[in-house]
C-alpha cells in the first residue's frame, strides 16, 4: 500500500526563487493528509495534479503565516467544488477561531462540516488512530505553540506463503494464520503450522514532520528509528546564533537530530530566502548525516515496505 510524501512548499517566511511556503502532502493507505498550508498551497496542488477533494485531514504545526495563509483559500475552493464530506483539521486552539471568523465574514456558507481538533503543543500523544496507522504529536521549540507530527503504520499481519498453501484451506483459516496462530483440529492435533505456511510481516513504515523548531533533543525518543524525517534547516551553521534567536535550526542541527535518532533518511527544508543556491546547505547537512536530501517542490518520497 502507498506511503508517499510529496513536497509542495519548501521555503520559509516568504516565497523566493520559485520556492513556496511550507506544505507537504502525504498519501498513506489512501488517506490523503495535508501538513501545513502556506500561501500558494492550492496552486501547488493543481500544478502537481493532486486532487483537493481527496484530502481527508489537515495538520497545522503552528500559526505563523507561512504555515497557514493558504488554508482559507483551500477551504473555500473545496466548498466551491461542491465538497460535502467532513474535513478534519488538527492544530493550535486559535485555529478554529481564525477559520470560523473568516468563513462567517465572507458569508462562505460551507456545505461540509469542519471538525477542529486542538493539539496541545506541550505533550506528545496520539491524535488520530485508524485501522492501519496512527498520528502522534511532537512538541517543538519555536517560541509559540508548535507541534510536529509522527505518522506511523500499525504492525502488519504475517504474509501467507502461497507456494506452500494447500488449495483446500479456508479463508477463515488463512486469516487465523495471518494473525500468527497455529491451527489445530478438535482433538488438538496440529493441522497447519504458522511457521511453515507464512512469511514475516512487511515492515511498518513511519514519517516524522518537524516544522519550525530550535535544536531540541527532547524529540529524539519520539522519532527514534523513523524511516523518513523532515526537519527544518532554515540557516547554515555560520548563522547558528541567529537560528537560536529566531527559534529555528541550522543544517547541522537537523543532521545531528537525524543521526542521534538513527532515522533512515533526512529531508531538510524551510530555507531562508538568503539562500538561492541550496547545494551548500545539503553538503553541510551531509557532512553529519550522509543520507540527507533537499526538500524539492514536486518531488515524491516513497517509503518502501
Amino acid at each position: 500500500m502507498a506511503f508517499l510524501l510529496k513536497i509542495l512548499g519548501s521555503n520559509s517566511a516568504t516565497p523566493a526563487y520559485g520556492r513556496h511556503q511550507s506544505s507537504h502532502l502525504l498519501n498513506l493507505e489512501n488517506y490523503h493528509m495535508l501538513i501545513d498550508c502556506g500561501e500558494g498551497t492550492q496552486m501547488q496542488l493543481l500544478k502537481f495534479k493532486a486532487r483537493v477533494s481527496r484530502i481527508n485531514y489537515i495538520f497545522i504545526s503552528h500559526l505563523h503565516g507561512d504555515h497557514i495563509y493558504g488554508l482559507i483559500g483551500l477551504i473555500n475552493t473545496m466548498n466551491l467544488n461542491g465538497r460535502t464530506e467532513d474535513l478534519h483539521i488538527f492544530g493550535p486552539y486559535q485555529l478554529s477561531e481564525i477559520v470560523t471568523v473568516q468563513m462567517r465574514a465572507t458569508n462562505a456558507n460551507l456545505r461540509f462540516k469542519i471538525h477542529f481538533n486542538v493539539v496541545d503543543s506541550q505533550e506528545s500523544y496520539t491524535l488520530l488512530d485508524t485501522s492501519c496507522f496512527t498520528v502522534q504529536s511532537i512538541p517543538l521549540d519555536h517560541g509559540i505553540a508548535c507541534s510536529g507530527y509522527l505518522f506511523k503504520e500499525k504492525p502488519k499481519p504475517r504474509r501467507i506463503n502461497k507456494e506452500k498453501l494447500n488449495r483446500e484451506i479456508s479463508v477463515a483459516d488463512i486469516l487465523e494464520l495471518k494473525e500468527g496462530r497455529n491451527l489445530y483440529d478438535a482433538e488438538g492435533r496440529l493441522r497447519y503450522s504458522n511457521e511453515e505456511l507464512t512469511l514475516p510481516a512487511r515492515k511498518s513504515r513511519s514519517y516524522a514532520y518537524c516544522s519550525d523548531t530550535r535544536y531540541n533533543e527532547r524529540i529524539l525518543s519520539i522519532i527514534e528509528g523513523v524511516d523518513l524525517l523532515y526537519h527544518e534547516a532554515t540557516f547554515m551553521h555560520d548563522q547558528a546564533e541567529k537560528a537560536r534567536e529566531r527559534y529555528h535550526s541550522t543544517t547541522i542541527d537537523a543532521a545531528t537530530i537525524a543521526a542521534k535518532a538513527n532515522v533512515g533518511h533526512l529531508i531538510i527544508g524551510h530555507y531562508s530566502s538568503r539562500y538561492k543556491d541550496l547545494q551548500p546547505l545539503l553538503k553541510e547537512a551531509q557532512s553529519v548525516f550522509p543520507n540527507t536530501s533537499l526538500a524539492v517542490e514536486g518531488e515524491d518520497h516513497n517509503i518502501e515496505d
